[in-house]
């Protein structure tokens, strides 16, 4: 296996009027070898051509690509010692299981004792003994998928890369596909770049998440530390479900004021806003971080705030409580036994210990 990294690589495509676009602007990281990073964001983000640079399918405008010791800016997909996994399988469907899973090292005139070995361990990894003689229609979504994973295990490459691989299964295949590649990448002690738009997907699965939007990097962290210390309102409203709740509040000395209630802040969150006293800020607070006033179990109740319930989604385990703080709709999950329905005035309690404040003009989190 080996480590990737991109050293200010950048990408331009020509639209149809002609003019230039920025696709990915001018990305710096490493990925470690065995590391299992996940790229997410939203459609037209960079993800997937940061994925296609890295395997040769698009030619970036500027920088270097490194793959294990080598820079293969000019290397042909063939010569990078890459594996991909794509969103719709592409299996042949003339084949049968054991010869779309050979069909590489066939291709690269492999000895047939390697092929069989090859294939059998990989089969072997996956569950796909029983089936090998079958053809692609003959298997549900879940098995063709393994087996287009199983075909980029044989050719034993440097790096896996895999571009929304999960997008087609329903969401119970999704899950049990998800607990597969992770338990995948431990057997296999690959690196694996994984590309997705799904941010759940991406904190299950990635050991590291490199979060993009308009083609460039936001942030770059572990999922734990995504959701405790988002970089700017964008990661912390696209990481997290239910998103954050961002609130319009103005700070006055120690005080913060939104529309609804007025909040005395804990001492270290106000001397961390010191500098903005008197000025406009936005309040960031995670739905599960919002309590109704009748459940609030080890929450201090200091910080209420009246509000008329707009809707509520009762979810089982949970319900969603939709109401309005000025202009901005606000979640808020809350314990199943939480009384509300439409209409209702409530009174929530917000954990402001746990809220992230954010400058309005620059989007950044307030740190202090």
């Amino acid at each position: 296996m080996a480590r990737v990294e991109f050293r200010q690589v950048r990408k331009q495509f020509i639209d149809r009027n002609k003019k230039p676009f920025t696709a990915v602007a001018g990305s710096d990281f490493v990925i470690e070898d065995q590391e299992f990073v996940v790229f997410v964001g939203p459609s037209g983000c960079g993800k997937t051509t940061s994925l296609r640079m890295i395997a040769g399918l698009e030619k970036q405008t500027s920088g270097d690509i490194i793959i294990g010791d080598r820079i293969v800016n000019d290397l042909h997909p063939k010569d990078r010692d890459i594996a991909m996994v794509f969103q719709d399988y592409a299996l042949y469907p003339h084949m049968t299981i054991r010869e779309n899973l050979s069909f590489g090292l066939r291709n690269l005139k492999k000895p047939k004792a390697y092929i069989d070995q090859k294939v059998s361990e990989a089969s072997a990894i996956l569950g796909l003994d029983h089936m090998l003689e079958r053809k692609p229609r003959e298997l549900s979504g879940g098995q063709r998928q393994r087996v287009a994973v199983g075909r980029a295990i044989v050719r034993d490459p440097q790096v896996f890369l895999f571009d929304e691989p999960l997008s087609n299964l329903d969401a119970k295949l999704r899950v049990q596909m998800r607990v597969e590649l992770s338990e995948l990448h431990k057997r296999l002690g690959a690196t694996i770049v994984y590309v997705t738009h799904d941010q759940v997907e991406a904190m299950t699965l990635g050991e590291r998440i490199v979060v993009m939007n308009q083609g460039v990097i936001q942030q770059i962290a572990s999922p734990a530390d995504l959701y405790a210390n988002p970089k700017n309102m964008f990661v912390a409203g696209f990481i997290g479900s239910p998103a954050m709740n961002f609130i319009d509040a103005h700070v006055e000395r120690d005080h913060l004021i939104v529309d609804g209630g007025s909040f005395r802040l804990p001492e270290d969150v106000a001397a961390r806003l010191s500098p903005y006293s008197g000025k406009d800020i936005v309040l960031g607070i995670r739905p599960e971080d919002i309590y109704g006033e009748d459940f609030a179990p080890g929450v201090s109740t200091e910080h209420r705030l009246q509000a008329r319930i707009q809707v509520v989604e009762h979810l089982g385990s949970e319900n969603l409580m939709y109401f309005h703080v000025g202009n901005r709709l606000v979640t808020a999950k809350v314990h199943p036994e939480t009384k509300g329905y439409n209409g209702l005035s409530k009174e929530f309690i917000l954990d402001l210990r746990k809220g992230h404040y954010f400058d309005p003009g620059t989007q950044e989190r307030i740190t202090g």
